[in-house]
């Protein structure tokens, strides 16, 4: 039962920020980011598992591996933008974290687009030529 232990780290860590904070703002506020970038860390270790019966299925699906790529950094991408605009806020800076959360979508709007002219060339080609 890992999350437990996700879990038990995260509230532990609250408390003593919750203690700390009062005295030293700085170091509370650098107790959370360590936590949070150690959970990030331990799950990111976990990721690896999905990715290699993702790349089996499409390998075995005939799906290029170019378009299982593209998706897979896309995730990583809406992943790290939500990780980073998190830390942000808890550094209560609301309007960075919004700026890194608008990068991220621009960003996974980039890499979308090469998977985004599959798709509609696809849909054209079955479409009856005289329409």
């Amino acid at each position: 039962m890992e999350i437990v232990q996700i879990v038990g780290l995260g509230l532990m860590a609250t408390v003593l920020i919750l203690v700390v904070r009062e005295q030293k703002p700085m170091f509370a506020f650098l107790l959370a980011a360590f936590t949070g970038l150690f959970i990030f860390l331990y799950v990111i270790g976990k990721i690896e598992m999905v990715i290699t019966v993702l790349e089996d299925l499409a390998n075995r699906s005939g799906i290029p591996s170019i378009y299982l790529k593209t998706i897979l950094k896309i995730i990583g991408i809406a992943y790290i933008a939500e990780f980073g605009a998190q830390i942000v806020r808890d550094a209560g800076q609301e309007s960075i974290a919004s700026k890194i959360e608008f990068a991220g979508k621009v960003f996974i709007l980039v890499m979308a687009v090469p998977i985004i002219s599959v798709i509609v060339e696809t849909v054209i080609g079955l479409l009856p030529a005289g329409s």
